[in-house]
C-alpha cells in the first residue's frame, strides 16, 4: 500500500535560541513538543561583532542541523527587536549594537539557503515564558509571570498561553525592565552589571568602581560562590537586588492576577540567594501569596517555545 502524504510523520521543526553569549539549534518533535536530544546544538556567539560575523555565526550552527525538518524556523531573540519585519533595533543595550536596523530575517535566509522558507521570530523570553507553560513549571496556570535573569531581566506576562504586551494589567510592552524602583531604573539595580558594580561598592565602600574596569570585577557566579560561602558584602549584593525586584513585580502581580511566578536565567541557578530575597520583597507589598517556582525546562523551555510560535503561526495545535 502507498503511504499518502497525511500518514507520514509530521517533520521536526527547526529553531534557534538566541542568547547575548551563545546560539542554540535543535529540532523539535512534533508529536512530543520537546528537542531531539542529539540535534541539540550550542555554540558561542560574540555579541559585540560586526553584522555579517553574527550572522554568519548563527546560520553555521543552524546549518550544522541535520536536514529533512520543516521549512519555517522558530527563532526566540532578544529585544529590542521588530519580530514582525525581523529587524534589529538593538541601540543603545550594549549588544548586537552592529543589527541595529539589519534585517536579520533576511540575511539568516539568504545564509541558509534553501533550508528556510520562513523566519517566525518572537522574543526570547516569551519563548522561555511558552516552553515553561507547555512542559514545565508554568503548566496549568491561567495567568503566570515568566522572568528570565541573566545580563539583565527577561519578562514574560502569559494568559491562557499566550504572551500579553499591552493593557493596562502589565508593564510597558509587557517588559519589567522598563519599571522603575527606589527613583532609577530597574535595571540599575538587578542586572549583571548592577550586581557587580554593588558588590564592589560593598566591597571597597570608599571607592566608587569604575564601570570603565567592570571587566576586572567578580562575575556573578562568582559573588554567588562567595555568598554561599558566607560573604557577607556578597550575600547582601544578591538581597539588595532580588529584594528590590521583588517590591517592583508585586504591584504587576496583582494587576495581571497571577498565579505563579516562575523563574529562568542564569542568577536563578543560585536559588537559595535569589528566592529568600525576592520573597521578602514580594511580601512587603499589601497582597495575597504568590507562588515563586524554579523553571523545570530551563534550557529547553525556548526551544519547546519557539517550536511551538511556529506552530501556531502556521495554524495548527
Amino acid at each position: 500500500m502507498t503511504e499518502s502524504p497525511t500518514d507520514r510523520p509530521a517533520a521536526p521543526v527547526p529553531v534557534l535560541d538566541v542568547g547575548g553569549t551563545h546560539v542554540t539549534a535543535a529540532l523539535v518533535d512534533p508529536a512530543t513538543g520537546r528537542p531531539v536530544v542529539s540535534s541539540v546544538i550550542r555554540r558561542p556567539l560574540g555579541s559585540h561583532a560586526g553584522a555579517d560575523g553574527i550572522l554568519d555565526d548563527i546560520a553555521l550552527t543552524a546549518l550544522r542541523l541535520p536536514p529533512g525538518h520543516g521549512p519555517s524556523w522558530g527563532v526566540a531573540m532578544p529585544g529590542p527587536f521588530d519580530y514582525d519585519t525581523g529587524i534589529g533595533r538593538f541601540t543603545g543595550i550594549g549588544k548586537f549594537e552592529s543589527l541595529s536596523g539589519v534585517d536579520v530575517g533576511a540575511g539568516l535566509r539568504r545564509r541558509l539557503l534553501d533550508r528556510a522558507e520562513r523566519l517566525c521570530f518572537l522574543n526570547d523570553a516569551d519563548a522561555f515564558a511558552l516552553g515553561e507553560h507547555r512542559a514545565g513549571a508554568a503548566e496549568g496556570h491561567d495567568r503566570v509571570v515568566c522572568l528570565t535573569l541573566g545580563t539583565g531581566i527577561g519578562s514574560s506576562f502569559l494568559r491562557t498561553g499566550l504572551p500579553v504586551h499591552d493593557g493596562p494589567d502589565v508593564p510597558p510592552c509587557g517588559h519589567v525592565h522598563r519599571l522603575d524602583i527606589d527613583g532609577r531604573p530597574l535595571e540599575e539595580t538587578v542586572s549583571r552589571r548592577a550586581i557587580r558594580l554593588h558588590h564592589a561598592r560593598l566591597t571597597a565602600p570608599h571607592r566608587e568602581p569604575d564601570p570603565r574596569h567592570e571587566a576586572a570585577l567578580p562575575d556573578v557566579h562568582e559573588i554567588a560562590a562567595a555568598a554561599e560561602q558566607g560573604d557577607t558584602a556578597a550575600a547582601e549584593a544578591f538581597r539588595y537586588a532580588f529584594d528590590a525586584l521583588g517590591r517592583a513585580l508585586a504591584p504587576w502581580i496583582d494587576r495581571f492576577g497571577a498565579t505563579a511566578v516562575v523563574v529562568g536565567g542564569s542568577m536563578a541557578q543560585s536559588w537559595d540567594l535569589f528566592h529568600p530575597a525576592f520573597a521578602r520583597g514580594l511580601a512587603q507589598a499589601d497582597r495575597s501569596p504568590v507562588r515563586v517556582l524554579p523553571a523545570r525546562q530551563p534550557a529547553a523551555a525556548p526551544l519547546i517555545g519557539a517550536a511551538h510560535w511556529v506552530r501556531g503561526a502556521a495554524g495548527t495545535s
